[in-house]
């Protein structure tokens, strides 16, 4: 039973999301190389430096911590509103009378769906980001596609790939905890539903910031970086 419902959260939090986590991904790598080689207009840089600074703003940036803001409105508002809905129609309160434990039978499975399925949205992200940059500067003449690969293998640090996915695992838990607290724990009708929806998907949305800044201090800070 658990089981089930964990694969279903993996399907709901993963494939409902995949479509707008490409959409974002692809037109945040464009956008980030066209306003870099926009910017960048001393000679004396290489073209090349393009191509690396996509890379890393993606990796570093846009893919966990810009997708994860997005994906606490789209799953956030879906657990909120979901548990919201049930504990109101005292779904939740029935199910207690079954001897069932609704904490770990209604919240469990999508944490740890979420923990699962959200770090490879931001993997997927990350890829479909610098490949949308090499689109992005093919297609509008700023460099080749060899100057462009060439930027990507230079001073690349493979420790901004597991800071990225430190950013992903702990937006994961924000995005799937915080509005399950406010959607089991929501009293009155549907007005409040919305509410406690609304007010969860800003609270996470603030604490992926925060969290974004402490993990920034902690890890970036260290001497392995």
């Amino acid at each position: 039973m658990y089981w089930k419902e964990f694969m279903h959260q993996c399907s709901e939090i993963g494939i409902g999301s995949l479509g707008i986590v490409v959409i974002i991904s692809i037109f945040m790598g464009a956008v980030s190389a066209l306003q870099t080689a926009y910017q960048l207009v001393s000679p004396f840089i290489p073209l090349s430096t393009i191509a690396q600074i996509v890379r890393d703003t993606v990796i570093l940036e846009f893919a966990p911590t810009l997708v994860c803001i997005v994906l606490a409105g789209v799953v956030g508002s879906k657990i909120a509103g979901e548990l919201g809905n049930m504990r109101v129609s005292e779904q939740i309160d029935a199910l207690e009378i079954m001897g069932i434990n609704t904490k770990t039978y209604l919240i469990l499975p999508k944490i740890l769906a979420a923990m699962v399925m959200i770090p490879l949205l931001v993997i997927i992200a990350g890829v479909l980001g610098i490949w949308g940059g090499r689109i992005a500067s093919v297609a509008s003449g700023i460099l080749s596609a060899s100057t462009y690969d060439k930027g990507l293998l230079q001073y690349f640090q493979p420790y901004n790939v597991f800071f990225a996915l430190v950013k992903s695992y702990t937006f994961a838990f924000i995005i799937s905890s915080i509005p399950a607290y406010y959607g089991y724990y929501v009293k009155g009708g549907a007005l409040e539903i919305g509410r406690a929806s609304t007010k969860s998907v800003v609270v996470s949305c603030v604490m992926i910031l925060f969290a974004d800044y402490i993990l920034a201090q902690l890890l970036l800070s260290s001497p392995s970086a």
